[in-house]
């Protein structure tokens, strides 16, 4: 059975400008045509895009969609098992959201006042100080902490897009690295790894690379760390963790 390009875009809840723009790029190409050349879905072209809107909808670009999906080791099962975990989470916390606008609310309809801490408490997952806390508690009260602590506190609102905006653009070059199936111990990979360590030691604090490499661990360990990564593009956290790894060794005297 297949179906019109019209018929698909009421399915989907999009538009048929849309549908066209995916085949013009060859993210979906409908899989069959009638004689005067119309577009006709067949099946697997409905389950393709309703893969292709999952990640979409979790905000990844159409170039990374192409390549995850045209993955000749991909498993379909895989792809939604990544989907589930990944708006699991973003459902938890925007369900913590919906609690804390209606808390909000309410508040304001009785004229209560709401302490600082119940009004930003359900920003708590997403505290980047957690994350210096965490690794306070690992190395204690070092000299990087206290660096960190004493540059990001003069950071403005444009400092902070500009640093956010290299960061992003450290991890999409890694990602490239990964979809073209370069090794994280190659040169390209371990060069990107030594300018994210760089990175940190001009924004943040000194970075040697052992503590890169620590950094690097955590990225797998902790699910928080991974998942920023994994919405990057998938296997990214473990790939940009040995990329660290491989980086350090290269630094270290044998």
């Amino acid at each position: 059975m297949s179906y019109s390009v019209g018929q698909v875009a009421g399915f989907a809840g999009i538009t048929v400008r849309t549908l066209h723009h995916y085949d013009e790029i060859g993210l979906l190409v409908p899989g069959e045509r009638t004689h005067a050349g119309h577009r006709r879905y067949t099946d697997a072209d409905l389950d393709r895009l309703q893969q292709i809107l999952f990640y979409r909808e979790l905000g990844f670009p159409l170039d990374e969609v192409a390549v995850l999906l045209d993955d000749p080791a991909a498993d379909p099962r895989a792809h939604l098992r990544r989907q589930h975990r990944l708006l699991t989470v973003r459902i938890e916390q925007l369900q913590k959201m919906a609690a804390a606008v209606e808390h909000a609310m309410e508040a304001q309809k009785m004229g209560i006042d709401l302490t600082p801490e119940e009004k930003f408490e359900v920003f708590g997952d997403h505290d980047p100080e957690q994350y210096a806390d965490e690794i306070r508690e690992r190395w204690g009260d070092t000299e990087a902490y206290r660096q960190s602590q004493h540059r990001t506190a003069s950071y403005t609102k444009e400092d902070w897009k500009r640093i956010n905006g290299e960061m992003d653009a450290i991890h999409r070059r890694m990602a490239g690295l990964l979809a073209e199936g370069v090794p994280a111990d190659s040169e390209a990979a371990m060069d990107v790894a030594e300018d994210h360590r760089r990175f940190i030691a001009g924004a943040y604090y000194d970075c040697s690379h052992e503590m890169h490499t620590c950094l690097g661990e955590m990225y797998v360990a902790d699910e928080r760390f991974t998942a920023t990564y994994e919405a990057v593009r998938a296997g990214l956290a473990v790939y940009m963790r040995d990329a660290i790894v491989a980086n350090g060794a290269r630094h270290t005297p044998s």
